[in-house]
């Protein structure tokens, strides 16, 4: 071999062994930038429209959560980020959204949709796309199957329980069940909270519910004078209104209705937006009654006491309500799952952790529990009323 070649030779194996190193040093470290990726979890809601306290209120809640999360180091050092798109209570919205995240954001999961008009497309698609959908802010029994869809798990009580526990609350009150009338959405959400009111009263032995008045009124739209005047030109004026509606529609009823029927109880369920609902009736609000599917955000419970501390640390300036505290709630148990996946998580291996959560105490004094045939944590109903602005437990 001569010079030339030697010194050719000694120079491309110079190369190839710093070829070689630089291969070990950037390996590791590819690895290491993989494992810190973020963790991208969607959600499509009302951040818009008349149902945006709603969306915002879970989205808030989602958020804290995580952030507190994320200051704490992640998900075994990889962060969580919320990617949140408007569909402004609005089907087709919900479901080209739904598409969006699965499909161009990659997001591991859907969690906190709000609604039951938009859970109608955004269930088939997580079913189809085998993607889960957790802790959606709605009752319907569209998403509480027997046995449960394997893609869809919740946190809260269904409408069927919180009109149950209307029921009861209206007997109990000496109050006959042909003086029940209804006020609904006149969608699948207020079906749902309907059907479940007169599945209630058959149980309990009355079987006249169809005889029973029950106006309604199209969803995003304040014309609820129609419904109104069903109520009213009733054969047997009603002393209890259960209402299945948006904040907006349902104040504007309740305003109404109490120049007309001034003895009348109104009850609401959780979807209708409490602190709205108390805003938008200032005065008019004295003893309407709301259902709710989570403790009151005053309570002093240890989860809630959290709650209320983390919603400060995340954005002093918002306020807390019991949307935003569903909301952080159903990210609390979200990211339990995470904590219970494989070290290689993906939307397989999430909804089998969440699945072998049992009897988790998340500080609200009801235990939290799963399994592949239980894919509703909480059956509680706390009842509330409105006084002096406020509200206030009755239960």
């Amino acid at each position: 071999m001569s010079g030339l070649e030697m010194m050719l030779f000694k120079n491309m194996r110079r190369r190839l062994v710093t070829a070689y190193a630089c291969l070990i040093i950037f390996v590791p470290a590819i690895a290491i930038s993989s494992e810190k990726e973020e963790i991208r979890i969607g959600m499509t809601t009302a951040l818009s429209g008349p149902a945006r306290d709603l969306g915002l209120g879970m989205k808030r809640g989602i958020e804290a959560y995580f952030h507190y999360v994320n200051q704490a180091g992640g998900i075994r050092g990889r962060p969580l980020r919320l990617i949140a798109l408007d569909d402004g209570y609005q089907p087709t919205s919900a479901a080209a959204n739904m598409r969006r995240l699965i499909n161009e954001h990659k997001v591991l999961a859907i969690i906190g949709n709000v609604g039951t008009p938009t859970a109608l497309v955004t269930v088939p698609i997580a079913n189809r796309e085998k993607v889960l959908l957790f802790g959606a802010f709605t009752g319907s029994n569209l998403l509480r199957k027997t046995p449960p869809d394997r893609y869809v798990i919740n946190l809260r009580a269904s409408y069927e329980e919180e009109t149950a526990a209307m029921i009861d609350s209206i007997l109990e009150r000496g109050i006959k069940p042909d003086e029940i009338a209804f006020f609904t959405q006149n969608d699948a959400y207020g079906d749902a909270g309907y059907a479940g009111a007169v599945k209630a009263l058959k149980v309990r032995g009355y079987d006249k519910s169809d005889s029973l008045a029950h106006g309604r009124y199209t969803r995003n739209t304040l014309n609820i004078e129609e419904g109104l005047l069903t109520i009213f030109d009733a054969p047997i004026s009603p002393r209890a209104v259960i209402l299945v509606g948006a904040y907006t529609a349902c104040a504007k009823f309740i305003r109404l209705a109490q120049t007309i029927l001034p003895n009348t109880i109104f009850l609401n369920v959780s979807f209708v937006g409490s602190i709205p609902l108390s805003k938008a009736l200032g005065k008019n609000g004295e003893g309407v009654i709301v259902t709710q599917v989570v403790p009151h955000f005053e309570s002093e419970l240890k989860g809630v006491a959290e709650y209320r501390q983390q919603m400060k640390s995340f954005d002093a300036e918002a306020g807390l309500d019991f949307v935003s505290l569903e909301g952080y709630l159903a990210a609390k148990i979200f990211v339990e799952g995470l904590k219970r996946a494989p070290q290689k998580i993906n939307r397989e291996n999430l909804i089998e952790a969440i699945e072998s959560i049992q009897k988790l105490d998340i500080g609200i004094g009801k235990p939290i529990s799963y399994s592949r045939r239980e894919h509703q944590a909480l059956h509680h109903i706390w009842e509330t009323q409105i006084q002096k602005g406020k509200f206030v437990p009755l239960n």
